[in-house]
């Protein structure tokens, strides 16, 4: 690994991983930290890129993202973990559950997707155009450079087929808001292709867990009591 990621950890027990969405950082989980320390040994990530973690000189991919959380797992021996996802994250989660099922204890899904088109599109034409404008200039301004590798997460990954939901074994639990800029139909359809997953939809919009972090931990608890995680 090219790089060393930055993270934030509190509280000891079975490991949950904690991946955030595009432009975050681990800090946005600041309310799942608090919450479920006092029974796991949380660990909050930045991305590679984000937050306080280095870019690097490897690709700028959710693939990539999947592959920098298998080395970080073995670097600090880590052999299986819950992992908990946000928008980017969540697609991070799923990538690598994908790529490493064995290493993966259970799966929350909040907020993601399996391709650009499950973004709404009142979303997702904003973000096309704005990853076109910093594509334009990316060659003369870092600031751009960096916009259109963000952006671009967006605009051209993630890349899951529906298909592939089925290797997904592992206990699940897909979260979005009533309002989320993810389609709902995609959500559910996230849901139905993966064999022992739940769907729950709260009240709220994509960043239910930021905003609404009573209603979404206590989904996240009794689904991890049903699946015998703690």
């Amino acid at each position: 690994m090219d790089i060393e990621l930055f993270y934030r950890e509190k509280g000891s027990g079975e490991p949950l991983i904690l991946l955030h969405g595009n432009g975050e950082d681990g800090s946005y989980f600041v309310h799942q930290i608090e919450h479920f320390q006092s029974r796991y040994r949380v660990i909050a990530l930045d991305t590679r890129g984000h937050g306080r973690s280095p870019r690097g000189s490897a690709p700028f991919t959710i693939r990539q993202f999947s592959l920098d959380l298998y080395d970080f797992l073995r670097a600090h021996e880590i052999p299986s973990a819950v992992l908990l996802g946000f928008s980017d994250g969540a697609n991070i989660a799923m990538q690598f559950a994908l790529d490493h099922p064995e290493m993966v204890r259970a799966l929350i899904l909040n907020g993601g997707n399996l391709d650009p088109s499950g973004v709404k599109r009142t979303a997702q034409f904003p973000i096309e155009i704005g990853y076109k404008i910093a594509c334009r200039f990316a060659a003369k301004s870092p600031s751009a450079k960096k916009n259109a590798e963000m952006l671009g997460l967006m605009v051209n990954d993630p890349n899951i087929s529906p298909l592939e939901l089925a290797k997904l074994t592992m206990p699940t639990l897909v979260v979005c808001g009533t309002k989320d800029m993810i389609k709902e139909s995609h959500t559910r359809m996230i849901a139905e292709n993966i064999p022992n997953a739940r769907l729950v939809i709260l009240p709220g919009d994509h960043f239910v867990a930021n905003r609404h972090p009573a209603e979404f931990n206590q989904v996240v608890d009794d689904f991890l009591e049903s699946v015998g995680s703690i």
